[in-house]
């Protein structure tokens, strides 16, 4: 059983969140991700759900400060395949270039990015 049943991020522009989203998430092999009725955007499969939404209180999407969603990878280069579509499809890169880091749990393969609307997401492999 995961710990998480699902994460949902807020989001600014649909069209271009769903390029973004659509892009990176093919490489970690899931679906393209479908609006529901209330113009919400999701990616499902049994790994878990990711979901994007314009704030349903009517303020602005921001980003959290401090806040990251990480992504599962199985290989440095996945990884890094998954940065260059996010770079090609609106993200921006952030921190360190895709690579090995070695930090207080052991070495790990990350890459940064923000999405469109600002946040910021990563892909974490455990060497």
């Amino acid at each position: 059983m995961s710990m998480f049943s699902h994460v949902m991020l807020g989001m600014i522009n649909v069209e271009e969140t769903k390029k973004f989203y659509d892009a990176t998430m093919a490489v970690l092999g899931y679906r393209e991700g479908f609006i529901d009725p209330k113009g919400r955007l999701f990616y499902m499969d049994k790994r878990g759900t990711f979901g994007l939404s314009v704030p349903i209180d009517g303020n602005p999407a921001t980003c959290g400060n401090g806040s990251t969603i990480g992504f599962a990878v199985e290989s440095p280069e996945q990884a890094e395949a998954w940065h260059a579509a996010g770079l090609a499809h609106g993200g921006t890169a952030i921190e360190d270039p895709p690579g090995i880091r070695e930090g207080g749990t052991g070495a790990m393969h990350l890459a940064y990015l923000r999405d469109p609307s600002g946040n910021k997401i990563c892909t974490l492999l455990r060497m």
